[in-house]
């Protein structure tokens, strides 16, 4: 079951923000003097660099009493030091194997992929091979810098398997921290579509909500008001209403921070349930008639989207070595284009929309 729970931590999330893994755990001895924490690790990790500690610690990834600090913190006897990275501790070996990939941008430092639906990002239980990590290490079989084994190289986000759209991998040590470091301090711009069932009432607006895992069902996450729950974490999306259908509305959300599910909950928590989000009920007939021929033109719909409704359609970043401005753009794929042609129609012909 706990691997299951690991394999379940799946929607994008910045590198430090999200569901973290521990991969090392130091306690600090009682006759330890105060020093440097980098100055520390160097000490007792001799395969690790000065340098590589430091800037693990400059993109969130060391943990002292579970809180990220700075390199320039002092260890202190008794002290709980954590290296956790975006991963379950390696358990699979990934090995090259040929995978479509669709390549929007690639250079020395980096690779833009606008992922497919139903493609895992990444090993793990259930999920040995066959996912975008093994397509990537394909891609790269003749590049032997390049060990897709290798933590501090690949990744630097993720989205889940059913969610489609822009995902960024470094295939240097630097370009990953540069990266990460980006996404911990909020500074990439994201925005997705999404079409949720319901008519949203206002145009635009900002969802705020402290969000964890539901003590009832650990695999969903869940809003908490402050206070509520010491392990929430303080999240904010922004809507915007691009078109109305009557019973259903296609949105654009932009995310100012990066929590596990943050847009499929924070919808949901506002009346407005991703269409066919099955982890949070969006795969049953939540608005509109009753009528036969409106339960089949869903059935229809579900058939044509078999998934929730999102896709990662913009992402905004500066290169690691160029330091230029990037931003791309991806077009909706076809099975979201699809639906959205479905409910048009259905909304001009019988609701006059």
């Amino acid at each position: 079951m706990e691997e299951d729970y690991l394999e379940e931590i799946e929607d994008d999330e910045l590198v430090s923000e999200q569901e973290l893994f521990e991969h090392y755990r130091f306690v600090v001895d009682k006759g330890q003097s105060m020093m440097r924490i980098d100055k520390y690790l160097v000490n007792i990790m001799s395969s690790i660099s000065r340098n590589r500690i430091q800037e693990a610690a400059d993109s969130g990834n060391i943990r002292v009493n579970e809180k990220p600090i700075k390199s320039s913190y002092k260890v202190k006897p008794g002290d709980v030091i954590t290296i956790v990275l975006a991963y379950p501790p390696s358990k699979y070996t990934i090995i090259p194997q040929d995978i479509p990939l669709n390549i929007v941008y690639e250079d020395d430092d980096i690779i833009l992929v606008n992922k497919q639906p139903n493609l895992v990002v990444h090993p793990g239980f259930g999920n040995y091979d066959g996912t975008l990590l093994n397509a990537i290490a394909y891609h790269l079989r003749d590049n032997k810098d390049f060990d897709p084994n290798n933590s501090r190289l690949g990744l630097v986000h993720r989205i889940d398997k059913d969610t489609s759209g822009l995902l960024l991998i470094a295939k240097t040590e630097d370009a990953k921290a540069q990266l990460g470091k980006q996404f911990f301090e909020k500074t990439t711009k994201r925005k997705y579509y999404a079409v949720v069932w319901g008519n949203v009432k206002e145009n635009e607006g900002t969802i705020t909500g402290n969000l964890a895992r539901d003590p009832a069902d650990r695999m969903l996450f869940k809003v908490f008001k402050d206070g509520e729950n010491p392990y929430a974490k303080y999240a904010i999306t922004h809507y915007k209403v691009i078109e109305r259908f009557g019973y259903a509305s296609l949105v654009e959300c932009q995310l100012e921070t990066g929590r596990t599910h943050q847009i499929r909950v924070h919808m949901k928590h506002i009346g407005h349930t991703l269409f066919n989000d099955e982890r949070y009920g969006g795969n049953v007939m939540l608005k509109g008639s009753t009528s036969a021929f409106y339960k089949l033109f869903i059935k229809n719909c579900f058939y044509t989207c078999p998934r929730q409704a999102l896709h990662a359609k913009t992402l905004g970043f500066v290169h690691p070595r160029t330091q230029e401005y990037m931003h791309f753009e991806s077009e909706l794929p076809e099975d979201i284009q699809k639906l959205i042609e479905m409910w048009r129609e259905y909304a001009k012909t019988y609701l006059n929309l």
